[in-house]
């Protein structure tokens, strides 16, 4: 049995076009067909929901403040899907836009940059007024991938390099950026995530067998895990707050859950697996969590040392705990 609480703060039966967390994870938002709503995500709680005149396909926002980033979708698209609408919820309206002449892919914040991600280009501005700074070619990105350390002390920037299976990371924490670029796998990359320091990075590949675990100040690669034999398609990837656990949500209805902790220490399986990292494969996930069938969904680590909080687009919040599969009672729908 699994215990729902039905929220009546959207129309009945509305499809929910996006779900993200913000920068920790604290909070989470959804773009519906009419507007957007932001939930504190662990004890789950909604904080505000806005009704528009059309879909909102990408809702970003910064931290916990009044400032987030949205750009049409659905049916009928409340703002055009070539434009980001910075909207200061303080006032309850946009404040400034940026144009482009090709849809937006993602769009990402810290306190001092934002970054929007087109399918063949990337672009990073400052904040406070906008002005460009530098923009990147990169290879097709239709998932608009790209990752963004929101630490003030370590400014890191990881997106789709120009070949296949490459990464580039730029640091701009000196007054002279540094780049790096990795070949994260022979396989296109298929999904991004930064921990909250900034200090590492880890990739997954359209086949979805293995997550490797890269340092984004040497490039080196540090680990490398096991998710399964099978090929899947991974959904999302997140890292514990302190950096100690990664987890990784694929389309076989599990999450895996892998230790950080001594993520330098040699791998349970000596075998190589034919890539040129010097590093060893082998290592399978500590935990792992059984979901229900619910179609594509995030994850992320809760309050609590051992919970971990999984969105749906179907509109189902669950959160579970380590130790066991089973839920606490605490369940929820989005929209009725």
């Amino acid at each position: 049995k699994e215990p729902t609480i039905k929220m009546s703060h959207t129309r009945k039966n509305q499809t929910i076009l996006f779900v993200g967390f913000n920068q920790d994870a604290s909070r989470f938002a959804c773009g519906t067909e009419s507007g957007f709503i932001v939930y504190d995500t662990d004890p789950l709680q909604k904080i505000f929901s806005r009704d528009l005149d059309g879909g909102i396909g990408i809702v970003e926002m910064l931290f916990r403040t009044n400032l987030i980033a949205l750009v049409g979708g659905g049916r009928n698209p409340c703002f055009l899907r070539n434009k980001v609408i910075l909207w200061d919820d303080y006032q309850n309206k946009p404040v400034s836009e940026l144009d482009f002449s090709r849809d937006v892919k993602s769009v990402r914040f810290r306190r001092d940059r934002i970054v929007v991600v087109l399918e063949n280009r990337l672009y990073l501005y400052n904040l406070n007024d906008l002005t460009p700074i530098e923009f990147f070619d990169t290879l097709p990105n239709p998932k608009g991938l790209c990752v963004l350390s929101p630490n003030p002390d370590n400014n890191v920037l990881a997106f789709l390099g120009t070949s296949i299976g490459q990464v580039i990371i730029k640091n701009y924490t000196s007054d002279q950026p540094s780049s790096r670029t990795i070949t994260a796998h022979q396989n296109s990359i298929h999904r991004m995530a930064l921990n909250i320091d900034g200090t590492k990075l880890a990739t997954a590949s359209e086949k979805g067998t293995l997550i490797r675990l890269f340092d984004t100040g040497t490039g080196e690669a540090v680990k490398e895990f096991r998710r399964g034999s099978s090929p899947a398609d991974i959904y999302h990837l997140s890292f514990g707050s302190f950096s100690e656990w990664l987890c990784v949500a694929s389309d076989t209805g599990t999450v895996h859950i892998y230790s950080l902790l001594h993520a330098s220490d040699p791998a349970s399986s000596n075998r190589h697996f034919g890539f040129p990292l010097g590093i060893r494969a082998g290592n399978r996930s500590d935990k792992q969590v059984y979901v229900p069938s619910v179609g594509f969904f995030i994850c992320s680590f809760g309050s609590s040392f051992s919970s971990l909080v999984v969105l749906s687009l179907n509109g189902k919040y669950s959160k579970y705990t380590f130790d066991s599969d089973q839920k606490e009672p605490k369940d929820g729908l989005w929209a009725e």
